[in-house]
C-alpha cells in the first residue's frame, strides 16, 4: 500500500518517516556505496529539508519496503545542485510541472522473488503507479530522475521506459548514474498496471494510515499551513501553502504551466473557508496581471 508524507503531515508519521530514512541509509550508502551523508543508520540529506513529498510503500505491518522522494524543479534539486556533471553543461530543468524524482529504492532485505505482494517485484511496480498517480493528481506533467544503469533497465523491463535523457552517464560511487525523462500520463500508468497486474487503488488514505501505522505519541503539531504569514510583496497576508502555491504560479513560464499551478491551487483550495477561497483567487489575478 502507497502512503504519501508531505509538509502538511509528516508530523504524524516520524516512526515510517525514520524506517523509511534507513532503508535509504542501507540501499544507497550501503549497496550502491553513494557518497551520501549516514547518521544514526539514516541517510538525510538538505533536500530533505525543503518539504518534499515522499511517496512510501508499505507492508502490512506498517513497515517501509519502498519509497520516493519527489521535489520541485523551481527551486534547489538534485540534478541541478549535487548532479550538475550529469547535465554536461546543459542548463537544469526548470518547470512548475516538471518534477524531480530520487532515492527511488526498495527493501531487498523485507521483500522476496517472484511476483506476489510481498516481492520486490510488486513493490518496485506499486511504488512506480503509486508515485506517477501521486503526481498526475498534483499537476505534475513530467518527471526527471535521477538512476543508474539497474533502475534504467528496471524501468524498461516494468514496460516503463523513460521517453528521453538528459547530458549524460557519469560516476556516483560503485555505479554511474544518469537522468531519465517519464511524464505521467495515462497510457504509462497502465502499462505498468498491466505489467505487474495490479489493477486496484494503491493508496492508504491519510486517515486510515493514521489509525493502523502514525505515530504513537506525534511530535507537537506543527504551525497552522493556513495561517496568516507575514505580509508578502503585494501586501497579501498569505499562509505558508499559499506563499507555495502563488510562487508556482508566479514562476510559470508558459500558458502550460500557469494552467498547471492554477489547478494545483484549485485541488488544493477545497481546504479552506470561503473567506480564504476569495482571497487566494484574488492573490491569483493579481500575479496573473502582473505577468501579463
Amino acid at each position: 500500500m502507497i502512503l504519501v508524507i508531505d509538509a502538511l503531515n509528516k508530523h504524524l508519521f516520524t516512526n515510517i518517516l525514520e524506517d523509511m530514512f534507513q532503508l535509504r541509509a542501507r540501499v544507497f550508502g550501503g549497496r550502491l556505496g553513494w557518497e551520501v551523508n549516514v547518521e544514526d543508520g539514516k541517510e538525510i540529506d538538505d533536500f530533505d529539508h525543503l518539504d518534499p513529498a515522499y511517496v512510501v510503500g508499505l507492508n502490512d505491518d506498517g513497515n517501509v519496503v519502498s519509497c520516493v522522494r519527489a521535489l520541485q524543479t523551481t527551486g534547489p534539486h538534485m540534478l541541478s545542485d549535487v548532479f550538475s556533471a550529469i547535465l554536461d553543461g546543459e542548463p537544469p530543468i526548470r518547470s512548475a510541472t516538471v518534477w524531480e524524482s530520487t532515492r527511488f529504492c526498495v527493501d531487498t532485505n523485507r521483500l522476496t522473488r517472484g511476483k506476489d505482494r510481498n516481492s520486490v517485484s510488486y513493490a518496485t511496480c506499486e511504488l512506480m503507479i503509486g508515485s506517477l498517480e501521486f503526481a498526475q493528481r498534483s499537476g505534475i506533467t513530467d518527471i526527471v530522475t535521477v538512476i543508474d544503469p539497474v533502475m534504467d533497465r528496471v524501468l524498461k523491463r516494468s514496460d516503463n521506459a523513460p521517453y528521453d535523457y538528459v547530458g549524460k552517464k557519469v560516476g556516483m560511487g560503485k555505479v554511474p548514474a544518469l537522468a531519465a525523462l517519464l511524464d505521467c500520463s495515462e497510457e504509462r500508468i497502465n502499462r505498468v498496471r498491466e505489467f505487474s497486474g495490479i489493477n486496484h487503488d494503491v493508496f492508504i488514505d491519510e486517515e486510515a494510515a493514521l489509525s493502523r501505522f502514525g505515530t504513537t505519541a506525534p511530535d507537537p503539531k506543527p504551525e497552522n499551513p493556513f495561517a496568516p504569514a507575514a505580509a508578502n510583496k503585494d501586501n497579501l497576508p498569505r499562509s505558508q501553502l499559499e506563499n507555495y502555491l502563488f510562487e508556482q504560479l508566479d514562476q510559470a513560464t508558459n500558458e502550460s504551466e500557469r494552467q498547471a499551478a492554477l489547478r494545483l491551487m484549485d485541488a488544493l483550495s477545497n481546504t479552506l473557508s470561503s473567506e480564504q477561497k476569495t482571497a487566494m483567487r484574488s492573490g491569483a489575478s493579481r500575479v496573473l496581471a502582473k505577468g501579463a
